[in-house]
């Protein structure tokens, strides 16, 4: 579902919002597009299928292409912020689409299972409610490369960002590897509402 949907939608959300705040550096390449071929990553799509066939379906890790953008090419105060969270932002809007047809087949209900056809697409729908999830808030927090640090670097004042930028961009990995081996908990408690929230029914306790 990432690479087919998910992450399409991600990085042309990016490179929409981008094209229209000034810059066209993501549509000269292409990627003001749905089709998973003009985002797929080599490294981080094939990572992500050995992953996900390694675990059994049960993790997945891995990334689309990043979008280019050209910043100062942008128009407006907070354009990259917009641009950076036009991504997580479209995952939300694919979650609540996906939580519209949970809620229709629960409650006439249908399980997610894979005992069926109906229950079958239950179950996709369950999943695309938490992928999307995942995705708006892990690309929203905000440490480099993520979303999420552009949106920090663009509220701050130009003195604070440039030194917290340089600190991060040094860091961010590191602190990023820590995060996902020692804060998964932490993670899963802001993420677990939201699905909940979205599915109507505690689909995470």
């Amino acid at each position: 579902m990432f690479l087919l949907i998910s992450g399409p939608v991600h990085e042309c959300a990016h490179a929409f919002v981008a094209w229209k705040l000034g810059d066209g550096t993501a549509k000269l390449f292409g990627r003001v597009s749905l089709n998973p071929i003009r985002h797929f990553d080599p490294i981080g799509g094939t990572l992500l299928a050995v992953s996900v066939l390694l675990s059994g379906g049960r993790f997945g890790f891995g990334w689309a292409k990043p979008t280019p953008v050209n910043p100062y090419n942008l128009r407006g105060r907070y354009a990259d912020s917009m641009v950076a969270a036009a991504g997580p932002f479209s995952n939300l809007a694919l979650a609540a689409v996906c939580a519209i047809g949970f809620r229709i087949l629960w409650a006439n209900g249908i399980d997610p299972d894979n005992t069926s056809a109906i229950n079958m697409l239950q179950l996709v729908f369950a999943t695309g409610i938490a992928l999307n999830v995942i995705l708006l808030v892990f690309n929203l927090i905000p440490i480099p490369p993520l979303d999420g640090s552009h949106v920090l670097f663009d509220v701050l004042d130009p003195r604070t960002s440039q030194a917290l930028r340089g600190m991060m961009n040094q860091y961010g990995i590191l602190l990023l590897v820590v995060l996902v081996f020692f804060g998964g908990q932490f993670i899963f408690a802001v993420i677990a509402p939201i699905v909940n929230f979205l599915a109507g029914v505690q689909l995470y306790a």
